[in-house]
């Protein structure tokens, strides 16, 4: 049997600015342990802004989305424009507000920002390709901002509102709506299954957790890629 391949979108490096650390690097170790080939991609564009992650306070200067996932991914990376779905048997999707400033604008507009034209077409050719989506923490808003005007309504989750978060959960997952997808609540063990579009949700650190809870999402949701693949 073929080894499977799998793209692995990443928006930059730390969780305020770029992609989450932990979820990224838990994500390649969960499909490195279950005998997947992986390769990180991103979009080679300016970040939205650079966050001192001390303090939180904006800094005067600007980075590169692709040369900062690079640090993640040790060098070996490449732009979303240089791949295909065609390339891959699945993608997948880390967290941060990485996914909500340099891919969408959703940290911004909410659900009426944009998103990267490139980000969008290729989620959309793995999705009509029935080829698995798997979305973390934040990420369900890019897939719902990529399947925005199609026919294809993704059942998503960013968290629960049963549970301690430091987000807005409930105007989140409106917002997905408002996009055509469905919003359903899930605590941070749980993953969501949309059977029909093969895509996976899980919400990491959109919920108050530490890293071994938000490591048994991601192994849950990668259990169930292999599982699809």
């Amino acid at each position: 049997m073929d080894k499977k391949k799998v793209a692995v979108l990443l928006s930059g490096c730390g969780v305020y600015d770029g992609s989450e650390i932990h979820e990224s690097v838990l994500t390649l170790l969960a499909l490195e342990e279950r005998n997947i080939d992986y390769l990180c991609i991103a979009p080679d564009t300016d970040q939205h802004h650079v966050i001192n992650h001390l303090n939180g306070d904006e800094m005067k200067e600007s980075r590169n989305v692709l040369i900062e996932s690079a640090r993640i991914a040790r060098g070996d990376i490449k732009s979303v424009t240089d791949v295909s779905s065609a390339d891959f048997d699945a993608i997948v999707l880390p967290g941060g507000f990485g996914t909500a400033k340099n891919i969408t604008k959703w940290a911004f507009s909410g659900p009426d920002g944009d998103i990267n034209k490139d980000v969008k077409s290729l989620i959309n050719n793995f999705i009509s390709e029935q080829k698995p989506v798997v979305a973390l923490c934040m990420s369900p808003t890019t897939v719902a901002k990529a399947l925005e005007g199609s026919d294809k309504h993704a059942e998503l989750t960013v968290g629960t509102t049963s549970a301690n978060s430091p987000y807005e959960i409930e105007a989140i997952s409106q917002g997905m709506e408002k996009t055509g997808a469905k919003s359903v609540y899930k605590t941070v063990d749980e993953i969501a299954f949309d059977q029909k579009n093969k895509i996976i949700t899980t919400p990491c650190y959109m919920m108050e957790a530490n890293i071994l809870e938000i490591n048994t999402g991601i192994k849950k949701a990668i259990d169930k890629l292999v599982e699809i693949l």
